[in-house]
């Protein structure tokens, strides 16, 4: 801490944790500072760092919505008469709904704790010490309010972090929830919609003028922007390539014979 400038709490390692905590977290409160050209080096590695953190997990927040609209799809397609594909989507939407209600109440008791400790422990006004708390959760770090006390910072350490990542986790499950409903809108047009001559003759993938139970399903899938055109055309370009007696379907001789070849 002999590199730092600013308020401090009486306590060198809890400022420093405290320090770490409100740079990795990009709440950057500014009550304590770098004062020397090494403690500005390892804050601004601090900072790149917590600011690699949130990419890091938006980027996997991206990979889950994804990942749960295709799992989703593939639930769908092997599902029995037991549990249908609008169940399954009914069932999803349900718990997302609980997602979002738990990561509500929680962040609901993260701000409730630390305006409480605001309050009564570090001596703010109740209306000073809400204020705090939302400038804190949502990352914004005014610095006009802050943590003063060593046991209030030893605190902040702690509730700094899980109520950055409560708040990031309900606005998660806030896009979640609205993605599903959008995909839901788009299947109920999907499945209701009545087929056209027009849509037979673009899920005829063969050109054969008839389309099959796959053609069809792959035309839906389509529509749902499941798949792609270009990602058909490389798997019927990976069929072709082992079918190797070009009769139209793949046996084990065919792979055999595909494995030789390469």
């Amino acid at each position: 801490m002999d590199h730092m400038s600013g308020h401090r709490s009486g306590s060198r390692v809890i400022d420093a944790l405290y320090f770490c905590v409100v740079t990795m977290t990009t709440v950057g409160y500014g009550d304590l500072v770098p004062s020397s050209d090494t403690g500005k080096l390892l804050a601004s590695a601090f900072a790149f760092g917590g600011v690699a953190v949130v990419g890091t997990s938006l980027s996997k927040s991206a990979d889950y919505l994804v990942e749960k609209q295709e799992s989703l799809v593939f639930r769908a397609v092997h599902a029995n008469g037991k549990h249908p594909a609008r169940e399954l989507r009914a069932m999803e939407m349900n718990k997302t709904w609980y997602k979002l209600y738990a990561a509500g109440a929680l962040l609901a008791a993260s701000v409730a704790s630390g305006t409480l400790v605001l309050w009564k422990g570090e001596g703010m006004r109740p209306v000073d010490a809400l204020y705090c708390v939302c400038a804190t959760v949502t990352t914004l770090g005014y610095g006009d309010r802050s943590f003063r006390s060593s046991a209030g910072r030893a605190f902040a350490a702690v509730w700094v972090t899980v109520s950055t990542v409560v708040v990031a986790l309900f606005f998660l499950y806030v896009a979640e929830l609205y993605a599903e409903r959008r995909q839901r809108a788009l299947a109920r047009w999907v499945l209701t919609r009545r087929t056209t001559n027009t849509d037979l003759e673009a899920a005829d993938l063969d050109g054969d003028r008839r389309v099959g139970a796959a053609e069809f399903v792959l035309y839906k899938l389509k529509e749902l922007g499941k798949i792609s055109q270009e990602e058909i055309s490389e798997f019927m370009e990976e069929f072709d390539m082992l079918d190797a007696d070009h009769n139209g379907t793949l046996s084990p001789s065919d792979l055999a014979i595909a494995q030789q070849a390469s």
